[in-house]
């Protein structure tokens, strides 16, 4: 059985596959009707930049957190080792409305895009996309210990070495209670195949969880859903 995906996007693509002969008979169709250009392997998509070793295949997008420090005039900033300050609370009007609401919403759009190689950065993106209808200043101000944190990190991202013992791992946690507004718990977990982190999330739960093993519960029953 021979697997091949093809990923398109505007009119760049990327092929793989597991037999060379298949990956080589798809992009000859292509080639007959529009002349297309093989770029060789797979550098740089989209703001995502693969590096590959003997030791296995890194993922980040170093350039692309750059580049949104730089429009913002950050690169300059103040190094911060986290990406939120403990018991940070954040609410609807817990301060006066943020003076810009589209830009808002393009950052939280754009630090969105970075957690496909930063996963360390979805439970506070998910904070702040909760409050894209009416931000306030306390918001912006909570957004920007985040930037002054990628700008220490902008290198890291993710790696899957060649070799690993193919075995599924997961891990869930819950946030009791942290919306002052709702009272909705934050559901969180990751799923490793041997080290290698390949599935992670941050939501907020539907209903109210009464007590904290409620919310650990619930927590984990959507954990098990995802390793299934």
């Amino acid at each position: 059985m021979v697997f091949t995906a093809l990923l398109i996007y505007m009119d760049d693509l990327i092929l793989d596959g597991d037999d060379l002969n298949e990956i080589q008979s798809v992009k000859t169709h292509p080639d007959r009707e529009f002349k297309i250009k093989d770029l060789g392997s797979l550098k740089y998509f989209l703001g995502l930049v693969v590096a590959r070793s003997k030791l296995g295949i890194s993922l980040c997008q170093r350039k692309y957190a750059l580049d949104l420090l730089k429009d913002i005039d950050f690169l300059a900033s103040k190094l911060v080792c986290t990406q939120m300050v403990k018991g940070t609370s954040m609410h609807q009007q817990d301060s006066d409305p943020y003076h810009d609401l589209v830009l808002y919403i393009q950052f939280v759009g754009r630090l969105l895009y970075l957690t496909n190689t930063h996963p360390d950065l979805s439970f506070a993106i998910q904070r702040f996309s909760q409050f894209m209808a009416s931000p306030t200043i306390n918001h912006h101000k909570a957004m920007t210990r985040v930037l002054r944190y990628i700008k220490g990190t902008f290198g890291q991202g993710l790696f899957y070495p060649t070799r690993f013992v193919l075995h599924v791992k997961g891990f869930s946690n819950s946030d009791w209670a942290s919306f002052p507004d709702t009272r909705h718990c934050i559901s969180a977990y990751c799923m490793y195949l041997g080290d290698s982190l390949i599935s992670w999330k941050c939501i907020k739960q539907n209903i109210v969880s009464r007590y904290s093993f409620e919310a650990e519960y619930r927590a984990l029953a959507i954990a098990l859903c995802e390793i299934q």
